[in-house]
């Protein structure tokens, strides 16, 4: 790893992290978080999120402060993404907190601008060839070189820029709240919607490996979504054979509870697949056009399924990828069959 400039020559006593969005991204960066507060007990740390992605850092140890910014909520406006009186009571809220450092995870111009806007004398980020929106890097005072290749090690990477350069790797996660549509005994859980089209698997594909599972073990398919998406869930859970496959409509939170109870996990690109990695589960993750090599499970408690001609991309298609079609349910099938043969829920994501 290598970084321009070098850390603050003082200890930092208030940090602040961008992170708001998405699900997986804000699970990928708590290690990070843990670190900071590993190597600055004292230091007071808040994270800036999207008030949708909150939950996820309740009761969190490393957190001292979780300042929501809707920004989700003002770009479906006409006319602005912020009024003028709305950026300069921002800007007073993060200037008054007097951040010595803010570090910037998500590498979007509206991110680095929050962390620009801090006033903070450090600006940490990613290089350009990182950015999803590369001019976001001219706000930042440092740029962090991090080589490694999945995205938890290279937050971790920004953490070190700051001199939290060691301790544990930890994802500390609330314990949710259950809901009542869970069947009573073990489960396989899975959330067939992604953040775009072309990282989900057909949903004929999810009926097919319900009925699979059912046969063989007895146990059934879970789909967990959220309301805006019971109907695709519907539709895959019609297609199933009866009793094989149920419906689980869950705010955040019941979705966190749903995985801590789940027998494994099968996943896509999605927050869900995180999570379940986070929280010790295992299962099998199914990739098409990312690289899990970067965006994958962190670990190896997941059997990870990609075609050997799928071709690497981030363009946010609306079509189903070739690469994803590729992976027919019987392939998962018979890497998850072991899986469930071999191995337990962890304790830590059965109890919290």
């Amino acid at each position: 790893m290598s970084y321009n400039d070098t850390r603050p020559s003082e200890i930092p006593r208030r940090i602040l992290i961008v992170r708001l969005g998405a699900m997986g991204d804000i699970i990928h960066a708590l290690p990070a978080a843990g670190r900071l507060k590993h190597a600055f007990p004292d230091a007071r740390i808040a994270w800036a999120i999207e008030p949708r992605w909150a939950p996820l850092l309740e009761g969190n140890p490393t957190v001292d402060e979780v300042i929501e910014v809707p920004t989700a909520a003002w770009r479906k406006r006409p006319a602005s993404f912020l009024t003028w009186s709305e950026l300069f009571k921002l800007r007073g809220r993060l200037r008054a907190a007097g951040f010595d450092a803010a570090i910037d995870f998500q590498g979007l111009l509206k991110s680095a601008m929050l962390a620009w806007l801090s006033g903070a004398a450090h600006v940490y980020g990613f290089p350009r060839r990182e950015l999803r929106e590369p001019l976001a890097r001219m706000l930042y005072s440092h740029c962090v070189d991090a080589p490694d290749r999945h995205m938890v090690d290279k937050n971790l990477a920004l953490a070190a820029a700051v001199g939290a350069k060691s301790g544990p790797v930890e994802f500390p996660l609330p314990p949710g709240k259950p809901q009542r549509d869970l069947p009573e005994g073990e489960f396989v859980l899975a959330s067939p919607v992604a953040g775009w089209k072309a990282k989900q698997w057909p949903p004929q594909y999810y009926a097919r490996l319900a009925a699979l599972l059912h046969q063989r073990t007895g146990i059934a398919l879970v789909l967990d979504c959220a309301a805006a998406d019971r109907a695709y869930c519907e539709q895959i859970r019609r297609l199933a054979p009866p009793g094989s496959c149920h419906l689980h409509v869950s705010p955040l939170e019941g979705l966190i509870a749903a995985t801590r109870r789940a027998r494994a996990v099968v996943g896509i690109d999605s927050g869900p697949l995180h999570l379940a990695a986070a929280l010790g589960l295992g299962g099998v993750a199914i990739f098409g056009q990312t690289d899990p090599a970067r965006n994958g499970p962190y670990g190896d408690a997941f059997t990870v399924l990609r075609a050997p001609d799928a071709l690497t991309s981030y363009k946010r298609e609306d079509d189903l990828a070739p690469s994803m079609t590729a992976i027919r349910p019987e392939q998962v099938w018979q890497a998850l069959e072991p899986r469930l043969a071999s191995q337990t829920p962890s304790p830590a994501a059965k109890s919290g």
